[in-house]
């Protein structure tokens, strides 16, 4: 399918300043006509008929002949169709400007780092996630200590009381995120995050047009182990917060059990910045939500030798200038 604009016959896009379809021709607001293509070649763009280049699970691509944003309909419906999504909240400018403020003081960055022609590049896209509910209990049995101090006179008197922990909790784990994709880190994923539940919606194909967006490529199963290691690791913090105050506790039994569990299947958007130096990638996220930014930025060797040797030269001549004052005196 493709959205194209009832005015000007352009490709409209999401436009997340806008909150709403734009025609990036005509300025159009909600001017989107969607045009299905049942039957054609996913490589063809029914725009032009140029041949577009498809990744593997992509649900989305952009014809490299007239720019006009494709979305696959087989990829986003039956069991690819994603329940829920927050649309991208942060557009391309403004992710910019978030990367630029957040690097401006690396001095030693190489001078192309953040200019206009490499940020261009960035691509902002939907990540395929599962989401998990749990309905968990945690039962737990221990000791726990307490000490008080206390001084009289010259004597110092430390007593230390044993109690017994019991805790039997009920907790509901909901939307607990794992990505589902294999193209990015899991681990980068994870620092992306939170994101902001509240503006989940209902999954809509307006919102991919002008975006990249990949069909889950890891079933729910398989992305479970993750999503119970989260769960353990929050349902043990709480437990832990329960029983602040007393010291050296000793675990007699601690048990997680599962009681319910749900799957759904969900996207989130992220904005991904590739810059590439001395034939090595460093990547960059940013949370298209909270524009939250994960990466870190490449050293420019010659530019910290340029910084050493000026600082040097400075250095040697204060030291000259210094002893010629003195040889006057």
């Amino acid at each position: 399918m493709i959205f194209k604009c009832k005015n000007c016959g352009g490709n409209v896009v999401y436009s997340p300043e806008k909150k709403s379809m734009l025609c990036p021709y005509c300025d159009s607001l909600g001017s989107e006509e969607r045009e299905e293509h049942p039957g054609q070649e996913m490589q063809l763009c029914p725009n032009c008929n140029g041949e577009i280049p498809v990744l593997e699970h992509a649900s989305t691509a952009q014809c490299p002949y007239c720019d006009n944003y494709l979305i696959f309909d087989e990829r986003v419906s039956g069991q690819y169709k994603p329940k829920m999504m927050i649309p991208f909240q942060i557009g391309k400018e403004n992710c910019k400007k978030a990367l630029r403020d957040k690097f401006k003081k690396n001095i030693f960055a190489p001078t192309d780092f953040l200019s206009e022609v490499r940020l261009n590049s960035m691509q902002g896209v939907y990540v395929p996630f599962w989401f998990y509910d749990y309905d968990a209990n945690v039962d737990f049995t221990g000791e726990g200590t307490k000490v008080k101090s206390w001084t009289t006179g010259s004597t110092q008197y430390t007593e230390t009381s044993y109690y017994n922990l019991v805790r039997n909790m009920d907790i509901c784990f909901r939307k607990v995120p794992v990505d589902a994709s294999i193209q990015m880190p899991d681990d980068v994923m994870d620092l992306v995050e939170p994101y902001t539940y509240e503006q989940f919606e209902d999954f809509k194909p307006e919102y991919l047009s002008g975006f990249f967006a990949e069909k889950y490529n890891i079933t729910a199963d398989l992305t479970e182990p993750r999503a119970k290691h989260k769960m353990n690791d929050d349902a043990t913090q709480l437990l832990n917060q329960s029983m602040a105050g007393y010291g050296n506790i000793k675990i007699h039994n601690r048990q997680i059990n599962i009681r319910n569990s749900a799957s759904t299947y969900g996207l989130l958007p992220v904005w991904r910045y590739i810059y590439q130096y001395k034939g090595k990638e460093y990547p960059f996220y940013v949370n298209g939500q909270t524009g939250k930014i994960v990466g870190m930025a490449p050293l420019s060797k010659l530019k910290v030798l340029v910084y050493s040797t000026t600082i040097w030269a400075l250095l040697t001549a204060v030291m000259l200038i210094i002893n010629s004052i003195f040889r006057m005196l």
